[in-house]
């Protein structure tokens, strides 16, 4: 009996030990965690949509062999997660949604794009097994050659802005000018005088050949070589041809002779339209000289001053504009006294009829 006594109580003892022991495991969750084991439990019909995972540690967790095809982190934060260690070069994306995710606040400054190989995208050289070097493939471009931007083909234009007669004067005035080339550079050809229709009928003609070029959006610039046949003698030009406020069509020509004589013709026009096709297009002139030649009449100074006022009709896609009008010219300072010492007029009007055109 006393045997019997002392193995029940040891019996007891030894179960109050061990039912601490399994409370002790219950309580402490590292514990917990590392014996649970969760490899067969089915959770396809768990409902975790309400759960807060923000503050669950995943650092340690094995995802490699999860199935993430059907899940919606749409609203998941993972921005402190850590993705490092991460294998995901078997996982399948192609069931994922990502047409709702914000990017904006990515920062990809930090990604390397060194190793991309982007050969294939067309740009640059051909390759070397390119039909062609062009990128045509092969196929010819036909009877109208290679195509090219619009600001390159070579253009010419020839425009006849005076071709008139005067009645009191008996002579006929012209300005023509042609010119070859693109829009950021020309050869222009361009001559202005009078034709006498009466007496020994003397021509007198300023022509030039230039090299034109724009200087800005409104101006362009010409530099090259002009000939004077009422001096009878070459000269190099210089001038700027452009547009000023208002629309006023403005152009200054200088003129070094191979005498020293330099020539300076200014010259503003500007066009009133009435109507579509009726425009009135007052024009005036001015000639200055650097010194005096007697031999040609020329004295210092500014010489004579033209002006004209014409009514044009422009027909023909406005290509074609005959008109009427006035003309006035007189001559300035000491040019008055050296005509009147030569018999010759001082001050002179006439009416005028003629036709400018382009093509």
């Amino acid at each position: 009996m006393k045997i019997h006594k002392v193995g029940l109580r040891f019996a007891g003892a030894s179960s109050l030990v061990l039912l601490a022991s399994s409370f002790a495991n219950a309580a402490d969750p590292s514990t917990a965690k590392k014996d649970m084991m969760m490899s067969g439990m089915d959770h396809s019909s768990m409902d975790m949509s309400d759960m807060d995972h923000s503050g669950m540690d995943m650092s340690d967790m094995d995802m490699s062999d999860m199935d993430h095809s059907g899940m919606d982190m749409s609203g998941m934060d993972m921005s402190d997660m850590d993705h490092s260690g991460m294998d995901m070069s078997d996982m399948d994306h192609s069931g994922m949604d990502m047409s709702g995710m914000d990017h904006s606040g990515m920062d990809m400054s930090s990604m390397d794009h060194s190793k991309m190989n982007m050969s294939g995208m067309q740009g640059g050289k051909a390759p070397a097994d390119a039909r062609s070097s062009d990128y045509s493939n092969g196929v010819p471009y036909g009877q109208y050659g290679k195509p090219m931007m619009m600001g390159d083909m070579p253009l010419w234009g020839v425009s006849v802005d005076d071709l008139g007669y005067q009645f009191d004067s008996d002579q006929i005035n012209y300005e023509v000018g042609a010119w070859y080339g693109v829009d950021e550079r020309r050869l222009s050809l361009r001559s202005e005088g009078s034709i006498q229709t009466e007496g020994d009928k003397e021509i007198d003609s300023l022509t030039s050949l230039s090299y034109w070029k724009p200087l800005s959006i409104f101006w362009n610039g010409e530099a090259g070589v002009a000939y004077d046949t009422e001096n009878d003698k070459p000269a190099i030009m210089a001038g700027i041809v452009g547009t000023m406020p208002y629309f006023i069509e403005t152009d200054a020509r200088a003129y070094l002779y191979s005498d020293g004589q330099v020539r300076l013709d200014l010259g503003a026009e500007y066009e009133w339209r009435l109507s579509q096709h009726w425009v009135v297009i007052p024009e005036v002139g001015l000639t200055a000289f650097s010194k005096e030649d007697s031999d040609n009449h020329i004295t210092k100074g500014f010489n004579e001053m033209d002006a004209e006022v014409r009514l044009t009709y422009e027909t023909f896609s406005r290509q074609l504009a005959p008109y009427v009008g006035m003309s006035y010219e007189t001559a300035l300072g000491s040019a008055r006294d050296q005509r009147r010492q030569h018999n010759e007029s001082v001050d002179s009007s006439s009416l005028t009829a003629g036709v400018k055109f382009w093509f």
